[in-house]
């Protein structure tokens, strides 16, 4: 009986671990979270290793769902809705109605909208940084996993990696402020553009 009861209290205790580790887990990513969508806006520096999609490194400006980056390739202006592309070289503007699927992996900032729902949650921390790795509980989503690394000090997001088709991608998040960003920030202004070649691709 005694050894009964005290399996039973490994394993209660081993739930109960279990379970507060993923409520803190959603705490810093709720954290996280509320400092990147500050109202007014945040801008930072980035950089992008993907299997899939290539090296970038720039910047980018964020507001709710609206994100501005800027590469040396490309520069994109998203306002929510609509995406539109500048390709430096070609100075063509492809403007597109994106899928979620292709907002994660534009916008290293999508993960705000994603680890809600869908995911479970595990974290552990250095003296520095707290690192969430969140795994899909519905194996047929998008991405599959995420690692997120969290400032313990600033709570600002410096690492977003995610697996989609089983390829890595991976994004590093410096220097993050907040700003006060006008809406137009996010949409494309032909104006700034006079040569450039519009492809409506929606």
């Amino acid at each position: 009986m005694k050894k009964y009861i005290l399996a039973l209290s490994i394993v209660f205790s081993l739930f109960t671990v279990s379970s507060v580790q993923a409520q803190s887990a959603k705490e810093v990513l709720d954290k996280c979270a509320a400092k990147v969508s500050a109202r007014e806006g945040v801008k930072a520096d980035f950089s992008m290793t993907s299997a899939q999609y290539g090296d970038a490194s720039g910047k980018i400006a964020v507001k709710g769902k609206m994100f501005h980056a800027t590469t040396p390739v490309a520069t994109m202006w998203f306002d929510g809705k609509t995406l539109w592309t500048y390709m430096s070289k070609t100075e063509e503007v492809n403007v597109a109605n994106p899928s979620e699927s292709q907002l994660q992996v534009l916008n290293p900032y999508n993960f705000v909208n994603m680890y809600k729902k869908g995911f479970k949650y595990t974290m552990t921390q250095t003296d520095k940084s707290y690192k969430v790795h969140l795994t899909a509980t519905d194996q047929s989503r998008r991405v599959r996993e995420m690692f997120i690394t969290v400032d313990k000090k600033t709570y600002h997001p410096t690492e977003v990696k995610l697996l989609q088709k089983q390829k890595w991608t991976t994004f590093v998040i410096s220097n993050l402020v907040t700003s006060k960003l006008p809406d137009s920030e996010f949409r494309f202004n032909s104006k700034d553009f006079p040569s450039a070649e519009v492809i409506d691709l929606r």
